[in-house]
Parts: C-alpha cells; structure tokens; sequence
C-alpha cells in the first residue's frame, strides 16, 4: 500500500504549465480588452516626470490607489498638467508592466472634476506665485502718458483688435503692433508667452521697433476659456516684461492671474485701449488752455513789473542834475591844465641843471678810459707774437714727436704679423671640419632618438581634430582622424584628403603609436 501511494502521480501534476511571460501577456491581453478606453475620477496624488519626459503619478480615493503614467508625446497634448492634491477626471487606457508584475493607466487627457476644482487649483497656484513676490506693488511699472507703438497680444481673427485699433483711433492715433496667438486651447498659453517675450526682446530703434506699451486682450468665455491665462509661464511671462503691460482678458467680472501681474488691469479690451492712450481733442483744449493761461499770466505779469518800474522812476532825480557837479568840475581842471604843464616843465629843467651829472663831468672820465684802451692796443701785437713763441718752444719739447711715432707703428705691425701668422687657413678648415663631424653625429643620433624612426619600423601617429589622440574614447569623439605614417599623412573621416608628405619642420608630437 505505501509503495502504491508513493508512485501515485501528484495531484494535477497533468495540468499544463505556463511560462511566466505567457502568464504576463495573458493577464496584459485580458486587462486592455476589457478596458480599452475609460475615464477614472480621483484625486492626484505624488507627480513625477522623469528626465525622459514621461509624467508618472497616482489616482487615488479613499480606499484604492491607480498607478498612472502619460509618455512625453501625451504629455505636451495635455489640456491640464495634473498637479498633487487635484481631483480629476483622466482619460485613457489600462494596460500591465510585466517586469513589475502592476497595472496602471496610460493617461491621454486629464481635465479637473469640475468648476470647484479648477478653483481651488487657481487659489492654491495664485498663492505659490503671490509667495514669490510676482504680484507685489512695487515691481509694477507706470504706464506711459502717450506711448509712440503700442504691442498687441491677441487673436488677429476676433473682434478684440477691431475693437482696440478703433478705439485707438478715435481718441488718439498711434503705431500698433499685432502678434497673433490663440486665446483659447491647448497652445494658447505658449503662444501668449512667446509674445510678450518677444516683444520685449526687440531692439529699440530697429528695423521692427520695440513697443513702449504692450496690451494683453481676450474677449470674455467661462473659466475653462480663460484658462491659458491663469498658466504660470504666462504669469512669470508678464512680471518679467520690462515694457509696461495692461491686461485685458475677459469682461468686467472675469479674473485671471496675469491680471494680478501685469502693471494695469483693464476690465475690457475697450478699456485698455483707453487707458493706452488719452482722447486728443481733449488733450489739445487743455494744451490750448494752458497756452491761453500762460499768455494771460506772462502779460500780467510784464503789466505789473512795468507799473512798478515807472513807480521807481519817478523817486529818482533827473539825469541833468545829477550830471552838472561833474561837468563843472571837469570844466575847472580844463581851464588849469595848461599853466600846470608849463609850470612842470620849468621846474624839471631847473632841477636838471643843478644836478651833478652834468655832461663836462662826465665826458671826463670817457676821455680818461679812451686813452688806456690806445695804449692796450698798441702793446698787444708784440704780446700776441711772445706767447706764440713760448708755445712752439713748449711744444717743441714734448715727447710726441714724428720720429717716436713712427718707431711705435713699427712695432705694432710686428705684432700684428705674428698674430696672422699664427691664423693660418689650414688651421681653421681643420677646426671646422671637426665642427661638422660633431654636427652630423648630433644628428645621426636625433634621427635615431626621434619619432621618425619609430614610423620606419611600423608604427603611426593618429591625431584628432588637430590633437594627438591618445586613447579610444578620444577617437571615438573626433569627427576625423589623421594617420601619419613614414612617408606621409592620411586623413580619415568628413575632411579625408590625399596624403601629405612629413617634412623635417614638422615638430615631433608625443601620441599614440600605432
């Protein structure tokens, strides 16, 4: 009996075994044709999006928790990025991932769970953005009085251009410039931030000039239509523009974020056009008022100070009586002058012929040194001719003499001939024939030492780009090679060419022999 139960076969030991990939593909094949396309409400959980692109992240209730995943071409077609504590209502597929042995949801489309959700999404993103400073008072900029070009982002096609260019034509013409986007969709918060960072990266003064005011319009739509201008790359968009920037998204009673960062908000695209500009007639009335004021002012004014001129004229004396003293005066020294100066004249020719430096005396003296200077000059040829005499003798005695110059040239022509005796041609051939043997021994060996030789018994020198490579890696990221062999270079690679000879000048380079 025991041995029967021991050679008893096992119990479903003829049930067909399956591989664990056939298991897998099984369970996979059943998992998306039952639900091939559904729609999962929850609420987000932890979002992740790995350097590829992909976005990973949970649907969850109160009880469950739905792995999800949306690859990097589903993620940029997304209407709403899916954020962590958002209830929505995402659209897909499910699908299996063996190596994990899990199910998940291939996410294609995620829109909030209604109104309320996107709401609280709008207040949670509006807070984060307040936190940073973005909606402070003190980064918004003033408007300007008259801009001279005005930027408009907007739809080309609506009513929202017909209705600013009107408006601006009414009450004060100016330059405008269009960039068209689309206000509504998937791209439109793209598109509205690739405007306003465009426009602010013209140049002022170019060919397209740089607006000095840029207008940010939308007509009104419920608060899904609104949604690309509640974006954070639009709001950080608008706070970064550094050209003063009015929103006019929606009516009156639509609020989106980039109103709280641009500089001014308008509540209709009509009233940004108003505020752009001031209506003309009345900013000419008031120019033609203030002109009129001015000149009323100026004339009063000049009215007043002539008054008060002719006032002060009247306490002053007359000029003829402030004058006659002067003039009389002027008329007593005329009528002195002449028998003043002819007084002077004789009491200075007195004086001159009473002072001691009367000419006899001084004639006196001049005659005196006329006389002395005679007699110098008659003694002096006979001086001249005795120091010339003395100074020949003097000379005549010194040791330079013709003779004794000659004797010393003499010798030093010896010397010279036995200095040239002793450079004889032989010599120097002797000395530099043993110069140049050294020399091509020198080179005999350099020629042996040198990479030149290497070459000769088989190896090579493989550059790269210019540089000697030195390891695979590196030639592996060069886009050509270059392969010096003995008796030339070869180029390998986009820049390959025939062979250049090396030449002796090319300077040897440390690298890899081949």
């Amino acid at each position: 009996m025991d041995l029967f139960e021991d050679d008893a076969p096992e119990r479903g030991g003829n049930a067909h075994e399956f591989t664990v990939s056939e298991i897998s593909g099984a369970v996979k094949k059943t998992i998306e044709g039952e639900f091939g396309h559904v729609r999962v409400r929850g609420e987000v959980g932890r979002v992740t999006v790995a350097r590829t692109g992909h976005m990973y992240f949970d649907l969850k209730d109160d009880r469950s928790v739905l792995a999800s995943v949306s690859w990097k071409g589903q993620v940029a077609k997304l209407t709403h990025r899916p954020e962590e504590g958002m209830e929505v209502i995402a659209t897909g597929r499910m699908t299996t991932f063996g190596p994990q042995s899990r199910y998940q949801l291939n996410v294609e489309d995620v829109v909030p769970a209604g109104a309320g959700a996107l709401m609280a999404m709008l207040e949670k993103r509006r807070q984060a953005l307040a936190a940073e400073g973005l909606f402070d008072a003190g980064r918004k900029q003033p408007i300007p009085y008259l801009p001279e070009i005005i930027g408009v982002v907007t739809s080309p096609t609506g009513a929202v251009i017909r209705d600013i260019l009107h408006r601006l034509r009414d009450r004060f013409p100016r330059k405008v410039l269009v960039w068209p986007v689309a206000v509504q969709g998937k791209s439109s918060a793209v598109e509205v931030a690739a405007a306003i960072r465009g426009f602010n990266a013209m140049t002022p003064g170019g060919a397209l000039p740089r607006p000095d005011l840029l207008i940010v319009a939308r007509g009104g739509g419920s608060i899904e239509d609104l949604w690309g201008f509640n974006e954070e790359i639009v709001v950080r968009a608008a706070a970064e523009s550094a050209i003063p920037l009015i929103s006019a998204v929606g009516h009156e009673t639509d609020t989106t974020l980039i109103d709280h960062a641009s500089d001014r908000r308008a509540p209709t695209p009509t009233a940004a056009a108003e505020m752009a500009v001031p209506v003309r007639s009345e900013l000419q009335a008031t120019v033609a008022q203030f002109g009129a004021r001015l000149g009323q002012c100026s004339r009063a004014g000049l009215d007043r100070r002539a008054e008060r001129l002719r006032d002060l004229a009247r306490g002053l004396p007359r000029m003829d009586a402030l004058l006659a003293p002067y003039q009389q005066r002027f008329d007593a020294v005329e009528t002195r002058l002449p028998g003043a100066l002819r007084g002077a004249i004789s009491a200075k020719r007195i004086e001159l012929s009473e002072h001691p430096l009367r000419p006899g005396l001084v004639m006196r003296p001049l005659e005196r040194s006329r006389d002395r200077l005679a007699a110098v000059a008659a003694r002096l040829p006979g001086a001249h001719q005795s120091g010339l005499a003395q100074k020949r003798l003097r000379l005549t005695g010194l040791r330079l003499n013709p003779g004794a110059l000659d004797a010393a040239l003499k010798r030093e022509r010896r010397d010279f001939d036995r200095l040239a005796a002793r450079l004889r041609p032989e010599l120097v051939l002797d000395r530099v024939g043993r110069l140049r043997e050294r020399l091509a021994a020198l080179e005999r060996l350099r020629g042996t030492l040198g990479y030149e030789a290497t070459l000769a018994r088989g190896y090579a020198v493989v550059r790269g780009d210019g540089h000697v490579v030195t390891d695979r890696a590196s030639a592996q990221a060069a886009t050509s090679l270059e392969i010096e062999f003995r008796d030339g270079r070869m180029q390998v690679g986009p820049a390959s060419a025939k062979p250049r000879r090396a030449t002796a000048t090319t300077p040897p380079e440390q690298g890899t022999l081949l």
